[in-house]
């Protein structure tokens, strides 16, 4: 029994030591991990704003919704008259036609915007969260290649 105890207390000496050895590991890692890390967080904060169709989350601003198409396409062509720099856009949900302007990505500039369009349009323009149609600006290369 004793033989026992004393080969216990012996391995445990013996384990002690090894771990407290003081023993490290160095790991060296390839700068060229730095850089694909930072590509892939642009990659995933990109599509975190896109919807499933590949186009931007973002808002517009509708208009009008109409159950006459003649009135749609009027209103459309007064928008695109008045505001050149903007796209106008004609959806058609049975059975109505609604028509929506602007690309923001933003909701407070579309909220300026809205402010503009409330004044000529008083029957209620309001922003809805839609698809937009938005270029990213290119970011350079991080490793200027």
């Amino acid at each position: 029994m004793l033989g026992k105890i004393g080969f216990f207390f012996l391995c445990l000496i013996i384990l002690s030591k090894a771990a407290f050895a003081g023993d490290s590991i160095v790991v060296k890692k390839d700068p060229r991990f730095d850089i694909l890390t930072q590509k892939q967080v642009s990659i995933n904060k990109r599509s975190s704003m896109m919807t499933s169709t590949g186009m931007y989350k973002g808002f517009r601003i509708q208009v009008v919704s109409t159950n006459k198409r003649d009135d749609a396409f009027k209103i459309k062509a007064e928008l695109l008259t008045r505001f050149p720099g903007e796209k106008v856009y004609v959806l058609f949900q049975s059975p109505a036609f609604r028509v929506r302007i602007g690309n923001f990505l933003k909701r407070q500039d579309a909220e300026k915007f809205r402010a503009q369009l409330t004044k000529l349009y008083p029957q209620g323009c309001y922003i809805v969260e839609d698809g937009i149609e938005y270029t990213p600006p290119n970011e350079d290369d991080a490793t200027g290649q």
